[in-house]
């Protein structure tokens, strides 16, 4: 589990295929604390959980399979720099909200741009990605736990906006989006919980 607070980014540094599908990535970072960090621990990589396989003070890797990169955005981009967070531990702080590290699904960026002191993020995404996320809810973007402040239904597709304040800008890896730039969602997990027991609840009470 995560919390969706990004606590580095890093550049993928390079990838080497692996039997069969599937790469075998390198991501390097300055600022990653690796101190505590053990071969089989997960690490969230642009929102995606991943599960260390070789480590050294400044870098990790990670396999990620021919599916998985099917599904998600920025895993395999060399010199891309994406957002970092360890998994975490119980009693931690819980800053944004609790994260599975598992994409739901790919979005597109409609808008990005400064107003005011901060700056808003409009993505665009799949009307049956889109029913779960509401007004003043969580969505995970690229790993980061944001808060909606819009989100309105256009014909098959949901189109939701976020503000970001300067400091997530400054130091996650969304300050590089642009429009048409794809990126990883993941929806909130009780919306995900709600959808699978509300059928059950509405059999029981008809």
């Amino acid at each position: 589990m995560f919390t969706g607070i990004i606590e580095a980014t890093g550049k993928i540094a390079n990838m080497t295929p692996l039997d069969g599908e599937g790469l075998r990535v390198m991501v390097v970072s300055d600022h990653l604390d690796m101190g505590d960090v053990k071969i089989g621990d997960s690490i969230a990589v642009n929102g995606a959980c991943m599960t260390v396989v070789a480590k050294t003070a400044h870098s990790f890797k990670f396999d990620v399979s021919a599916e998985s990169l099917r599904c998600t955005v920025g895993l395999d981009d060399p010199g891309r720099e994406v957002n970092l967070e360890k998994a975490m531990c119980l009693g931690d702080r819980i800053g944004g909200h609790l994260v599975s590290g598992h994409v739901d699904g790919l979005g597109r960026v409609v808008r990005f741009e400064q107003l005011g002191e901060s700056w808003q993020l409009m993505v665009q995404c799949p009307k049956e990605l889109g029913r779960f996320i509401a007004i003043k809810g969580s969505v995970v973007i690229n790993g980061v736990s944001l808060t909606t402040n819009e989100v309105t239904d256009r014909g098959a597709n949901t189109v939701f906006s976020v503000n970001l304040i300067p400091h997530t800008v400054a130091v996650t890896a969304l300050k590089h989006l642009k429009s048409g730039d794809k990126v990883n969602l993941e929806i909130d997990l009780i919306a995900r919980y709600l959808e699978r027991m509300l059928p059950e609840f509405k059999a029981k009470a008809g």
